[in-house]
């Protein structure tokens, strides 16, 4: 099956799934699991579910909307009660949840890590991994959604997959995110596997890309290799001078004052800017944080996210000084790229994928032939999936 990057946005679902629901989705759940890690392995089912496609079948297949933010959250929790007392069989184990239960992802690692006698290294590995991508999304990727669910997938072999999604209450959408260990080469360089989009943004701090890479680099280089005095007039110059294009006409027309050429930046970029209306020089966390790092001096940008207490605002205000002051700009477009889930038959944004389609209607089938249903039951879960994809 292709494998694609982007982002995966879906309506955001209020209220609880029904019981009757949840405990059919375990049932059936169990029987696709035990099914796909008998005829592809561990390592291959953490593989498939780093693919939104794929995943987003497979909660098809169990009867859960197809385009509804609940699948991300409902599915994660069925296939973890559907396995639960059959992790050391399968070689599968399944850590964090939603809310609250997200937060005890490390500690449901180091866990299992003690259960399975894995070593130090690899369990702390695991845990690092899943900090990281959670810090990734919630500070790289500045599209307005706030991660509120995060699972972690993993084998004994170290394979690891993450699933965590946000919402973003002011347009009613849930965005998700899909990560796999083998596709990520760099946490902080695009590394998102196999996930699709049905909306891209046109303001967002993107971090992650390719093409901010010289501003993690110069982010990075203000803290390793420059002062905290210097570096904290250089956000108080541009919060000074960073005003939005109407308000700075408004102030050059009453005082006659000159635009600093240096801080000169195209009419577009004063209209949406997103650190316009943010007063770095005033924030004593923000200083606290700034002044740690330059003690600190981390060696890479990659570092400098894992430090405690650097989060959104602390990597926007070493973006814009990097971009402003030195000319190092940052991508500010999506990095979504696909329609959810194969394209659109009207062609829009692009025509159907026919032959990802096809196979991913093929192996979902071949599953649910195999599994240990009633025929009856085997054929509703074909019908859906064949409606739904």
């Amino acid at each position: 099956m292709a494998i694609y990057r982007g982002i995966a946005t879906f309506g955001l679902d209020f209220g609880k799934c029904p019981r009757w629901l949840f405990e059919r989705m375990v049932k059936l759940g169990r029987e696709m699991t035990r099914v796909i890690i008998a005829e592809e392995g561990p390592e291959a089912f953490v593989r498939r579910i780093a693919d939104p496609a794929w995943f987003q079948s497979l909660g098809t297949v169990l009867a859960f909307d197809w385009n509804a933010s609940g699948l991300t959250t409902i599915l994660t929790a069925a296939l973890k009660e559907a396995i639960r007392g059959e992790e050391k069989d399968l070689g599968v184990f399944i850590c964090g949840g939603k809310g609250k239960t997200s937060r005890k992802t490390p500690d449901e690692i180091t866990e299992w890590g003690g259960r399975l006698a894995l070593p130090a290294p690899t369990t702390n590995n695991l845990v690092y991994n899943s900090k990281m991508a959670a810090k990734v999304d919630s500070a790289l990727v500045q599209d307005g959604f706030q991660i509120y669910h995060h699972s972690f997938f993993f084998t004994k072999n170290g394979a690891w997959t993450v699933v965590q999604q946000g919402m973003n209450t002011v347009n009613q959408t849930a965005r998700r995110y899909h990560w796999h260990s083998q596709n990520v080469k760099d946490l902080v360089c695009e590394p998102h596997t196999g996930i699709t989009s049905q909306v891209k943004l046109k303001k967002m701090l993107n971090m992650t890309a390719k093409t901010s890479g010289e501003n993690r680099v110069l982010s990075t280089d203000l803290v390793s290799q420059q002062g905290f005095y210097t570096l904290l007039k250089d956000i108080r110059l541009l919060r000074k001078y960073y005003t939005p294009v109407s308000r700075m006409a408004e102030m050059t027309a009453a005082s006659g004052q000159r635009r600093l050429k240096l801080l000169y930046l195209e009419n577009k970029e004063f209209d949406w800017h997103p650190v316009v209306n943010e007063n770095f020089s005033q924030s004593r966390y923000l200083e606290k944080i700034l002044w740690e790092l330059c003690d600190h001096k981390p060696e890479n940008y990659e570092k400098l996210l894992a430090h405690p207490g650097v989060g959104p605002k602390t990597i926007r205000a070493l973006a814009l000084v990097a971009e402003v002051i030195y000319g190092a700009k940052p991508s500010y477009e999506d990095p979504a790229r696909y329609s959810f889930a194969h394209g659109g038959k009207d062609g829009t944004p692009y025509p159907v994928d026919r032959q990802t389609y096809d196979q991913t209607i093929y192996t979902m089938q071949k599953y649910v032939a195999k599994t240990r249903l009633p025929f009856s039951e085997k054929q509703k879960m074909s019908t859906r999936l064949a409606k739904r994809l």
